[in-house]
């Protein structure tokens, strides 16, 4: 399988990273003053989780970021995108702060800049204070207020130490897979539920940009989306309508009351309106102006009606994770989106893939994943020379962590962690992608001498780009 990168060109000031969230590589989860967030309950649950693990110690980041912040810089990347857990810096969800908290990611932030790698905040990963959760959490309206007072006081503090603050990552899934199916926390499983959620986090992002804005946070401010495009199975009017419908009640349903004040229609046909609360004004909120928008990309939906429904095709195969590897899928989107939308520049904030990965003789050889970076940045530059602005790329994950309702089953990394001795290994990918990265930058010598490769295995690695 060639890895040749000599198709892949990105101008100078393309931002190059990696990805992660707080709830799955912290560990840390009751010290220094963290409150218990709605994932410490669901994942201490017995049965929510395949494996049984929890987020107790996950990879430890808590007390080793100093060298995974060092392990980051060997990749060459000039930026990291990470979360703050919110009740490690106020663990009721409102009230006191906990300066213990805050100062964990100040002690980060100044190993990032010390290292020259650019931050990127996010502020809402999935790991709401469980306090707020006993109040009603996303379904309690005043939980937007609660975030919106949180998003302030990140931003006072940190607004001028990061380049970005995202307010959610992937709300789709907050709402969906915490309300609409069970399937991560807090764990219920109610459609109209997941619907009212998914309004009242969109309305929290509006508050927060607003609050944010307030404090005059000089970072760029913005929202991260889960998003795929929505092929029918068939050229049957049911398939396609229903892949429509699918496109509506996920892409369209965050991104039209951002851009346009309103729902699509077509997927408020598909609702009980009469049990979905909208206040008057709350789409003159949602709708604030982006600085950025965040775009996740793993998969295509591919829609069929039929019994059972057609699989997708999966010509390059599927991850661990089961998904289709589907890469034009990702120009398909942001094409659609540029039709669509009047859009800001754009950060693709996650892709990445899962493997059973395993170490052999030191090394862990994922060339599958390689070729899954490299067919998806394939994908991005397509986009890119078809007038999307996009800004950078962040590879999801910079390590192995918990996978949340997969416990640590799924390896996502570009480091391997042996969770036992918490110990990282660079897999192939990560040379790959450190070399890639070197070159793009204009780093070439960077390029082996960070990483402190065999020379053999540089070549190898790095001399074919």
């Amino acid at each position: 399988m060639s890895m040749n990168n000599t198709t892949l060109q990105f101008p100078p000031s393309f931002t190059w990273g990696v990805a992660t969230s707080a709830f799955q590589i912290e560990g840390a989860a009751a010290i220094d003053g963290k409150g218990p967030s709605i994932w410490d309950t669901f994942s201490h649950t017995p049965g929510k989780v395949i494996d049984a693990s929890n987020g107790d110690v996950a990879c430890d980041h808590y007390h080793r970021y100093a060298e995974d912040v060092d392990l980051i810089a060997s990749l060459n990347v000039n930026a990291y995108r990470f979360s703050v857990a919110w009740s490690r810096v106020q663990p009721d969800g409102q009230g006191a702060w906990n300066e213990l908290g805050f100062d964990f990611y100040s002690r980060l932030l100044d190993k990032l800049r010390e290292k020259n790698i650019t931050a990127h905040l996010t502020l809402y990963h999935w790991d709401l204070p469980q306090a707020l959760q006993d109040q009603g959490g996303w379904l309690n309206r005043d939980t937007a207020t609660h975030f919106a007072a949180y998003a302030a006081e990140v931003a006072r503090r940190f607004g001028a130490r990061v380049a970005t603050i995202a307010t959610h990552n992937e709300p789709w899934c907050s709402a969906n897979l915490g309300y609409g199916n069970g399937q991560f926390a807090p764990g219920v499983a109610d459609p109209v539920a997941a619907l009212q959620v998914s309004h009242h986090l969109l309305l929290s992002h509006g508050l927060a940009m607003q609050a944010m804005r307030a404090v005059k946070a000089p970072a760029k401010l913005g929202i991260v989306l889960n998003q795929w495009t929505a092929t029918p199975a068939s050229d049957s009017p049911e398939d396609i309508a229903a892949a429509a419908h699918e496109y509506a009640r996920s892409v369209q349903w965050f991104m039209d009351p951002i851009f346009k004040g309103r729902y699509p229609e077509l997927a408020l046909k598909a609702i009980d309106q009469s049990r979905f609360t909208v206040f008057e004004n709350d789409f003159n909120d949602i709708q604030q102006p982006l600085d950025f928008l965040g775009v996740n990309y793993y998969f295509r939906a591919f829609v069929s009606t039929a019994t059972p429904p057609v699989p997708a095709p999966a010509q390059l195969g599927v991850s661990d994770m089961g998904w289709e590897i589907y890469p034009q899928g990702l120009t398909e989107l942001l094409l659609a989106l540029k039709a669509e939308y009047e859009l800001p520049p754009i950060y693709i904030t996650e892709n990445g893939m899962a493997e059973a990965d395993r170490i052999e003789g030191g090394r862990v050889h994922d060339s599958r994943r390689t070729e899954y970076v490299r067919s998806h940045l394939l994908a991005v530059q397509s986009a890119m020379e078809q007038g999307v602005d996009v800004r950078g790329y962040f590879y999801w994950s910079l390590m192995d962590n918990f996978e949340w309702n997969s416990g640590y089953a799924k390896r996502f990394g570009l480091l391997y962690v042996d969770y036992a001795t918490q110990r990282r290994t660079l897999k192939d990918s990560a040379l790959w992608y450190a070399g890639l990265v070197a070159q793009q930058r204009g780093l070439q010598r960077a390029a082996t001498s960070t990483l402190g490769l065999p020379p053999a295995l540089a070549t190898s690695t790095i001399a074919e780009e």
